[in-house]
């Protein structure tokens, strides 16, 4: 393994590079529970055990993006859950840099979407730091770069397959975790400043399904409305028939069919 430097808006942070790894968020898990808290990134050419939301496989080969960024947080672990939402914003921040903009959509909690295929996965593990109050945060993030998973349930898709026409190849691992770094760093920030406000209108500016039927599928139910917006703490607020308002905090949701 390598530790390289990697840029950021804010200030570089450190980027341990493997080679191979199970999975970058246990790799980050494995530091965090050792005491080693970062800041950094971790990244791998390869995961052979990637994991997504609710236990789904993620799979990683060579060419595509794997990375997890290990760090600590003050804020209580529901605050700390919305940093969920901070990722797919940056991770559509930095696609920007590379596809047409119109392509780049998100949809409840943290799928990016380009032409409403699934191009990235996003999984926020947390722990809280041996003797002290705040919490470890793994922020494992994966992107399809060169190559697009055949998932049947789950369309995908992959940056190469949509690049704009000023960009000639789509960009290596390395090219993307420096842009995604820098957009995280940035994103983080307007959190840390102004609140999470900023955060909503750039995830709302990108929203598939707002406005539009919606169905949430939960452990126990499934509600139907209409999918009015995000609430502060990153609730999907659902309109239901009776002209009553559910709050969505985890689940699987469709909209329109998608």
């Amino acid at each position: 393994m390598t530790e390289i430097s990697g840029t950021t808006a804010a200030a570089p942070l450190p980027v341990l590079a493997l080679d191979s790894v199970d999975s970058t968020n246990a790799e980050a898990r494995r530091q965090a529970e050792s005491g080693d808290l970062g800041p950094r990134w971790i990244t791998a050419r390869v995961q052979t055990a990637g994991r997504g939301r609710r236990g789904r496989a993620w799979s990683t080969t060579e060419g595509n993006l794997a990375a997890t960024l290990l760090t600590t947080t003050d804020r209580v672990p529901g605050d700390a859950a919305r940093t969920s939402f901070v990722a797919a914003v940056a991770v559509a921040d930095a696609l920007a840099t590379y596809l047409p903009d119109s392509l780049i959509r998100l949809k409840w909690p943290n799928d990016v979407l380009v032409d409403d295929r699934k191009i990235c996965g996003i999984l926020i593990e947390s722990g809280r730091v041996r003797g002290e109050d705040r919490l470890w945060l793994a922020v494992g993030i994966g992107v399809n770069l060169a190559h697009a998973p055949q998932v049947a349930d789950r369309p995908a898709t992959c940056v190469a397959d949509h690049l704009r026409g000023d960009v000639a190849s789509p960009p290596t691992a390395r090219q993307m975790l420096d842009r995604l770094a820098a957009a995280f760093a940035h994103r983080q920030g307007q959190w840390d400043d102004q609140g999470f406000e900023p955060i909503v209108e750039a995830w709302t500016a990108r929203a598939i399904g707002l406005g539009g039927p919606c169905a949430a599928r939960l452990a126990d139910e499934t509600v139907e409305g209409t999918a009015e917006g995000l609430d502060p703490d990153g609730s999907l607020r659902l309109r239901l028939p009776d002209g009553g308002v559910r709050r969505i905090a985890a689940g699987d949701v469709f909209f329109g069919g998608r």
